[in-house]
């Protein structure tokens, strides 16, 4: 067991805001992180923590034995996987979907004149067998749902074979199909052979998908509880997230929530 993310009473502060407020947390390579919590507690600023994307003002970050503010962001964010749909404005609308999955083995977007090699594609369309993708691996990234276009964005984020996972929101806005499809697949690659540690960012208990072992609250930039996911994702610990009466549920390995007002 090898920690993969370390933070240490990290704030981030931009115009007099804590975003992030003394946030101590630690990350596993076996561990499968979900982390929730409402709008404006700090998730994405949390991710782009984690991603190396943004520097602490205050605190410490080592991400896969790298400490932040000592390494080359450069060396360090190809070794992360990062899949976000804020990533979809980077994609070229008419690059197919084989060139988006393939140029992340050279950490950019659009295929220029990069020379590929053949065990690069031979893994690109495994990643698309992986993900579902296959029928659509000639289509242009424009032309996507945003289901597809959120496969591809994962695809994309494992091509690189990441020692991390991070996941922005990754079935946000996505029809009853399309989320559970993904849901299934997330949850059969958290306990595939050799898969990184896994860390999604959720609104929502029923975006959880199975397999996930652990789970991190947040509310107005701090952390409010953290740990294993069965002494986490509770009645007790939501309501008092959510300042609502809440009851959860679990079946299989799937969480649901609904309001309890009566």
């Amino acid at each position: 067991m090898t920690t993969v993310l370390d933070l240490q009473h990290v704030t981030v502060q931009r115009a007099g805001r804590d975003l992030l407020d003394d946030v101590s947390w630690q990350v596993d390579d076996d561990q499968r992180w979900v982390v929730l919590g409402p709008n404006g507690a700090g998730k994405t600023t949390l991710l782009n923590v984690a991603s190396a994307q943004l520097h602490p003002t205050r605190g410490t970050v080592d991400i896969l034995g790298e400490r932040l503010g000592r390494v080359d962001v450069f060396e360090l964010r190809p070794r992360i996987g990062f899949a976000s749909s804020a990533n979809n404005a980077r994609i070229p609308p008419t690059e197919t979907v084989l060139d988006v999955v393939l140029t992340a083995a050279y950490g950019v977007t659009g295929r220029w004149r990069e020379a590929y090699e053949d065990e690069d594609v031979a893994r690109a369309h495994t990643m698309l067998h992986d993900w579902r993708l296959e029928s659509l691996a000639d289509r242009a990234f424009g032309s996507l749902s945003d289901g597809e276009r959120k496969r591809v964005q994962i695809a994309r984020a494992v091509m690189s074979d990441p020692e991390i996972l991070l996941l922005d929101e990754p079935t946000a806005n996505l029809d009853l199909g399309a989320r559970e499809e993904l849901l299934q697949l997330l949850g059969e690659y958290a306990v595939a052979p050799g898969a990184p540690a896994l860390v999604s960012v959720t609104h929502h208990v029923e975006e959880i998908p199975r397999n996930f072992t652990h789970a991190l609250l947040m509310k107005d930039g701090r952390v409010i509880r953290q740990g294993p996911i069965n002494q986490v994702i509770i009645s007790e610990r939501l309501s008092r997230l959510y300042d609502l009466p809440l009851v959860v549920a679990e079946t299989d390995g799937r969480y649901t929530a609904r309001a309890d007002l009566v």
